[in-house]
């Protein structure tokens, strides 16, 4: 499904991916944990495209996803589904208008079929009786799952989702991670970079641990959580799990 080749990625003198190698297979769900500034984040929207990696190469169902091929990038992009920190949400446009925007104008869908993709997609949030309110009248459990579901109107593969409840109060983050959840046990392959670990202890196929804009490890997210290899996964981890 997803493959990346020897990523490099830097930001003036900080190297925030360094030879990054890892294979995504279909239906998977993977997070990417680690301290901030591990490189998470610049590794998801490397994948999506939203950063351009200095080297190294993406894979895409078997087709490498070169920029310089601007016609199928586009369309290799449009498989995969991004969500946002920050919602991301056009605050001049009702609920379902930003479910349908980039239905109509990237898509080229029928303002009909757009209205029924997002209202199917927004009953499949619980948000389908928000459908007219504007994003400044909803709670920010309520926005992220606006987000998801403009993402899931476009039919991706994959959903990528970048530290989704980080900026949500703590009562609103259970909302959107049931949804996540829901995603997950219908067959989505999702990438979720993420600070909820018991999120990932309990949904994720794959853990894959960075530092340092490098990858320390990858493991089956029971088997990490219960007996990390490497001694900075396990002083992460003693960090965060303590007495």
């Amino acid at each position: 499904m997803i493959k990346v080749e020897h990523l490099y990625k830097t930001f003036g003198e900080l190297k925030a991916l360094h030879d990054i190698n890892l294979e995504i297979d279909e239906g998977e769900i993977v997070c990417l944990i680690g301290p901030s500034g591990s490189g998470k984040s610049t590794l998801c929207r490397c994948i999506h495209g939203l950063e351009k990696a200095d080297k190294g190469d993406i894979y895409l169902d078997g087709e490498k996803m070169d920029p310089k091929e601007p016609a199928k990038y586009a369309e290799q992009r449009k498989k995969m589904g991004f969500v946002f920190q920050h919602f991301n949400l056009f605050t001049n446009k009702t609920v379902l208008e930003n479910c349908m925007l980039a239905q109509t104008s990237v898509a080229g869908k029928s303002r009909a079929d757009a209205e029924k993709t997002a209202m199917e997609l927004l009953t499949r949030v619980g948000l389908a009786d928000k459908r007219d309110e504007y994003p400044s009248k909803l709670s920010g459990g309520q926005k992220q799952r606006v987000a998801i579901a403009r993402a899931l109107c476009m039919n991706p593969e994959v959903m990528l989702f970048d530290e989704p409840t980080s900026a949500l109060d703590p009562e609103m983050i259970k909302e959107v991670l049931d949804v996540m959840k829901d995603l997950g046990a219908q067959g989505m392959t999702m990438v979720v970079v993420t600070h909820e670990m018991n999120f990932a202890r309990k949904v994720a196929d794959r853990v894959i641990f960075l530092d340092g804009g490098e990858i320390v490890e990858i493991a089956k997210s029971e088997d990490f959580f219960s007996n990390p290899k490497t001694d900075r996964a396990k002083d992460f981890l003693s960090k965060i799990f303590y007495d």
